[in-house]
């Protein structure tokens, strides 16, 4: 299959192991000047903007966007955006409309997408990704293919521990006031916060020693925690059950009615179970979505248990294929309508 090939001369770019086109590199430049030439192959005129996202534009409705990214976490897999790039190219060029767009650095926070926003003008009528899911549902669902519901709010903060310096080898275990056992109290606490609400997850990603000495009693704890849900409701309550005052907050971005029907009918017709789910991460059509472009995920299934940004990541040519046909069916009928 055309995709898995051009998949794997993607992956060979950057030393491995795994995918490595973090952004800014010359390994993403290089991955962008080859779907560039992709997407000459197909026919399309190609363009960078202002922000360096590349732009393949068919002759007909090219306001109709689908894509994704190509740069990669450090030793990332094969997967992550860029199936959505190739993919996307794929399907514009069987339909002859459209406009398939790699953007720059969104494994840094989106850079390409939110610079587009920021610019003004220029967006697209509607927009579709075609992502791994990077999480195991699908697989414990038995379903190759998903649609996103809304992509979850999250808060990002800190918690704070104190206790007091002292001397490790002359203070006594009763007379200890350890900020990082206190700390670790609220690490169990942030986890069994996310366990207790329905959809939720949270993660203490960062801690912060002080003094940090390997014979000093921690007198200061900083821990930096990360909380997510698939609606207001649900945030607000992990955010209090942590006790958590976030620093940075984003509400959750629901995709469009009318694109995550039309995802689901193309599904269906395939003798498909259609299965909605929130995305956890975060993604360029989240973006989007925020500043009113109508936009709709589909989610490929990941197998090994749904791990993602490592060289383990996975999904069947077989799924593959059938998400191809659906976006390209999806763009078909969203580019035909006035």
């Amino acid at each position: 299959m055309r995709i898995l090939e051009r998949l794997e001369q993607l992956y060979a770019i950057g030393a491995g192991p795994g995918a490595n086109r973090p952004h800014p590199s010359s390994a993403e430049d290089e991955a962008h000047e080859l779907a560039a030439g992709w997407m000459e192959e197909a026919g399309l005129a190609v363009e960078v903007d202002p922000d360096r996202n590349l732009l393949g534009r068919a002759a007909e409705r090219s306001d109709v966007w689908v894509g994704s990214h190509l740069d990669t976490v450090p030793q990332g897999g094969r997967f992550d955006g860029a199936l959505g790039v190739v993919a996307g190219i794929e399907a514009v060029e069987s339909v002859g409309r459209g406009s398939v767009v790699a953007f720059r650095g969104e494994e840094v926070g989106w850079l390409g997408s939110r610079a587009l926003v920021a610019r003004g003008g220029g967006l697209p009528s509607a927009f579709l990704e075609l992502h791994i899911e990077q999480g195991p549902l699908l697989e414990q669902a038995g379903s190759p293919l998903g649609v996103v519901t809304s992509i979850v709010g999250y808060a990002r903060g800190e918690l704070v521990f104190d206790g007091r310096a002292d001397h490790a080898g002359t203070t006594p275990m009763d007379a200890r006031e350890d900020a990082l056992v206190k700390s670790a109290e609220g690490i169990l606490r942030v986890r069994d916060a996310a366990r207790s609400i329905e959809g939720a997850v949270a993660t203490v990603g960062k801690l912060a020693i002080e003094p940090s000495a390997e014979n000093v009693i921690p007198g200061r704890v900083r821990l930096l925690v990360d909380a997510r849900a698939p609606d207001t409701d649900r945030l607000d309550a992990l955010v209090a059950a942590i006790g958590l005052e976030p620093s940075y907050r984003t509400g959750p971005i629901p995709m469009a009615d009318e694109l995550r029907l039309v995802l689901r009918q193309e599904i269906e017709r395939r003798g498909l179970a259609a299965v909605e789910l929130p995305s956890g991460a975060g993604h360029d059509a989240g973006i989007l979505a925020a500043a009113g472009v109508p936009s709709a995920m589909l989610f490929v299934r990941s197998l090994n248990g749904g791990v993602s940004h490592c060289p383990e990541e996975h999904s069947s040519a077989e799924d593959i294929e059938r998400a191809v046909e659906v976006l390209t069916a999806a763009l078909r009928h969203i580019s035909n309508r006035a």
